[in-house]
C-alpha cells in the first residue's frame, strides 16, 4: 500500500472513530486524544491529517449531514404531493434527531458551520434547498426562504427541546407527532386548504 492510501486510509478511520464515538457517547466525547487512542495511533497522528481539532469535527459532522440527507431523500421520493414530502421531510428530519442526538448537536455547532472547513455548509444547504423549494410548491404566495427558514427553526426547536425532555414534560406525552402537525400548519395552512 503506497503513503498516499495509507495516509487516506488513517484519515477515514480517524473519521470513522469519530463518528461511532459521537453516535455511543455525544459530542462532548470528540476529543483529538479519544480518536486517537480508540484509533490505535499515537495521540499526535490526526494532526498529520486534521491540522485542527474543527476540521476533524467537521469531516465527522459532514457524515451525519451525508446521512440526513440520503434519509431524506429517501422519505420524500416516494410522493408527488409537496406537502407529504414536507411531512416526510419534517418527520425524517425529528427522527434523524432522535435517534442521534450526539451527531444532530455536532452538526448545528455554530463554530463548525461557520469555520468554512470541508465547506461543512455545502453539505448543509441543499438540505434546506429542498424545503424551500417543498415550501415554494405548498405556499405560492409567501415567501417559500422566510417560511421555510421558520418551519426549519420550529422543527430544530422542536428537536432541541424532545431531546432535553422539555416538550414531553410541557406536552405531557412522548408523541411529538401533534407538535410537527401543529408546526407544519402553522407555517403551511391548513391541510386541504385551497
Amino acid at each position: 500500500m503506497d503513503d498516499t492510501a495509507s495516509a487516506a486510509g488513517l484519515r477515514s478511520r480517524l473519521v470513522d472513530v469519530g463518528v461511532d464515538l459521537v453516535t455511543r457517547e455525544g459530542a462532548q466525547a470528540l476529543t483529538l486524544r479519544e480518536i486517537a487512542r480508540r484509533a490505535g495511533v499515537s495521540h499526535g497522528a490526526p494532526r498529520r491529517h486534521f491540522p485542527t481539532h474543527l476540521e476533524l469535527l467537521s469531516a465527522i459532522a459532514r457524515r451525519g449531514f451525508t446521512a440526513l440527507a440520503a434519509r431524506t431523500t429517501t422519505a420524500t421520493a416516494t410522493d408527488r404531493d409537496p406537502r407529504a414530502r414536507l411531512g416526510r421531510l419534517a418527520l425524517t428530519y425529528l427522527e434523524y434527531a432522535r435517534e442521534n442526538p450526539g451527531m444532530y448537536e455536532l452538526m448545528f455547532r455554530h463554530d463548525l458551520l461557520e469555520s468554512g472547513h470541508l465547506r461543512l455548509r455545502d453539505t448543509s444547504l441543499p438540505l434546506f434547498g429542498l424545503l424551500v423549494e417543498l415550501v415554494g410548491q405548498v405556499r405560492p404566495d409567501a415567501d417559500a426562504r422566510t417560511v421555510a427558514a421558520a418551519l426549519w427553526a420550529q422543527l430544530h426547536g422542536i428537536a432541541q427541546l424532545g431531546s432535553w425532555g422539555s416538550l414531553q414534560l410541557a406536552a405531557g406525552t412522548e408523541d411529538l407527532t401533534p407538535l410537527l402537525r401543529t408546526a407544519l400548519e402553522a407555517h403551511l395552512g391548513p391541510e386541504g386548504a385551497p
